[in-house]
């Protein structure tokens, strides 16, 4: 088997995220595939073979799986913002379920109870927030406004018709492409770094309906003489929506990074903010700041964690990458306090005026590192929810959060194999896993929520032992203490630092921390506390010449790691 080469085959099963395994009996090989669906055969290139291990690109959906449905969204696989459009909801469900068990059951030591997925309120039309990337649809084509074209990080497919978002969107999203048409001016070149158009922010509340838009450009161009923005937010306000548009924005963003980057915003109508209702409870919302896309998903999220911490009464809890705090302030009412921690100031000062707003005294919110904050908060917690970005949590803050203690711990995930780095250090550290239940926050797409409740372990019984030291009958001599103390001394860890300089010292030249990484994963070697590692490399691995990987292989054998 070699790249570049063409195959047909039949997807076998799909593991999470969205890889899909061929078996190609002929050449005694697995093939990994994104996209794609168990039941397709499908024709597929090779794009890398290394290692007995292959991945491909679908090139053409030669048979449909038998579960398939005609996909609703007729941008689907064009677009690279879906993945299972063309399976019934049920289906999407199973699989997802599949998948996340399979998952934990891996990563749990011992028996828990396992709640199943539970599903979005809502199957199409649920997003509340999007964000539109500027482009070209084909290379000199006319100007687009929409998404990623699957398996492209450049071209933009238009989405006038996009099915996971309501009529509302659609109607903003036609006006502003239009009228950017119109303006003549050019979109951002990723590449060349010149232009003027980025991305297109929508934000709707399911319970209020309240919509705010923000265009995203650069400074290139002047906004009001080049594009005209008076007449664009009047062309808005002239739409007939079913919501209501309480702000009109436009930020600029001149940073080299392809995402949405707040370097000045300016207000052209309204306001910077819109408020939606969760669970009883309302919640001022800015542009950037971190809130579910599901309005109706988050309350079955919410719920579960609700049910998950169990008795708050008189507690203090700790809700930790908190964001525009709804998960403090949906506990708060039942708890003695709760306090949150967020590292986007953004977030804490709207949580703050949200917790004001619901007249709820007992929270407080910090802005800055979990890892630096949590030593600065000045009590123990009685409860901790965790509810981190999708990399999971630093390791060290979470040996930090596990000296705590505390007897029931929840953590949400929006990223299943992160949870599952982090449940084997939480295990490692004395918890066991209780319940997990996934709850279904993306329809149409292979992401999934997981909510797992972990109790601290106890002991079964205690033995109390009288013990004199000293000399004499029946005592234990001291000497014999400090022997036995330094017989089970745990060794030094031994660091890629350390590595690097004994092999400088002995051998006179230095070597890569990605060679010495390369040599351990060729010997089996365990890829521990590796917070920045990545599923996919973006750079092929570093190999070592063979004079360094002797040397790497021989101090490693002084350190007694081998």
């Amino acid at each position: 088997m070699k790249k570049g080469q063409v195959y047909e085959g039949v997807i076998d099963r799909v593991e999470f995220p969205n890889h899909g395994k061929i078996l190609l009996p002929e050449e005694e090989r697995v093939v990994t595939v994104k996209n794609g669906i168990a039941g397709q055969r499908v024709k597929f290139s090779v794009n890398k073979v290394r290692k007995g291990k292959a991945l491909g690109r679908i090139l053409e959906v030669i048979c449909p799986s038998d579960m398939e449905i005609e996909s609703p969204c007729p941008h689907f696989g064009q677009c690279g913002g879906c993945t299972y459009q063309t399976l019934p909801y049920d289906e999407q469900l199973k699989l997802k379920e599949a998948q996340l068990k399979e998952m934990m059951d891996g990563a749990v030591t011992g028996d828990y109870v396992w709640e199943g997925v539970r599903p979005s309120p809502l199957k199409q039309e649920y997003r509340n927030k999007m964000e539109f990337s500027f482009g070209d649809e084909y290379k000199d084509g006319p100007l687009a406004l929409g998404m990623h074209k699957r398996g492209s990080f450049h071209d933009i497919v238009n989405v006038p018709k996009c099915q996971i978002v309501d009529e509302d969107f659609r109607r903003v999203l036609a006006c502003t492409l239009e009228y950017a048409r119109e303006s003549g001016l050019p979109y951002y070149h990723r590449m060349r770094h010149v232009g003027f158009f980025r991305h297109l922010l929508v934000r709707k509340a399911a319970k209020t309906g309240e919509i705010l838009i923000d265009l995203v450009t650069t400074g290139q161009f002047d906004f009001d003489k080049d594009f005209g923005g008076k007449e664009w937010t009047s062309r808005l306000l002239s739409l007939s929506l079913g919501g209501r548009i309480v702000g009109i924005l436009h930020t600029r963003n001149d940073s080299v990074a392809d995402v949405v980057q707040d370097e000045g915003t300016e207000v052209l109508y309204g306001q910077d903010y819109f408020y939606e209702e969760l669970l009883g409870l309302t919640f001022k919302i800015t542009p950037f700041s971190f809130f579910q896309t599901n309005s109706l998903g988050a309350e079955v999220l919410y719920e579960t964690v609700r049910e998950y911490i169990g008795e708050t009464k008189d507690k203090v809890i700790f809700d930790l990458y908190s964001g525009t705090g709804t998960i403090a302030q949906i506990l708060a009412p039942v708890a003695g306090k709760v306090t949150g921690v967020e590292i986007v100031k953004e977030a804490v000062r709207a949580a703050k005026e949200n917790a004001e707003g619901n007249r709820l005294s007992n929270c407080s919110f910090w802005a800055g590192d979990v890892l630096k904050v949590i030593d600065e908060l000045g009590e123990t917690p009685d409860l901790i929810v965790l509810d981190p970005p999708r990399d999971g949590v630093n390791p060290k803050a979470l040996r930090k959060i596990t000296d705590f203690g505390v007897e029931r711990m929840v953590y949400i995930a929006c990223k299943p194999t992160s949870l599952v780095r982090d449940l084997e250090m939480l295990e490692g550290r004395g918890y066991r896993v209780e319940r997990i239940r996934g709850v279904d926050l993306f329809p149409g797409t292979y992401h999934v929520e997981t909510v797992v409740m972990l109790s601290h372990k106890k002991p079964d019984s205690v033995i109390n032992v009288k013990v004199e030291f000293g000399e004499g009958e029946g005592k234990v001599p001291l000497d014999n203490i400090a022997k036995r103390a330094a017989a089970y001394k745990p060794k030094e860890r031994v660091t890629y630092k350390m590595i690097k300089e004994y092999i400088e010292a002995k051998y006179g030249f230095k070597v890569h921390t990605a060679y010495i990484a390369e040599v351990k994963r060729e010997l089996g070697l365990p890829m521990y506390d590796a917070p920045n590692a990545v599923e996919e490399l973006k750079q092929p691995r570093k190999h070592p010449t063979a004079e360094k990987a002797e040397a790497i292989k021989e101090a490693l054998k002084h350190f007694e790691v081998i």
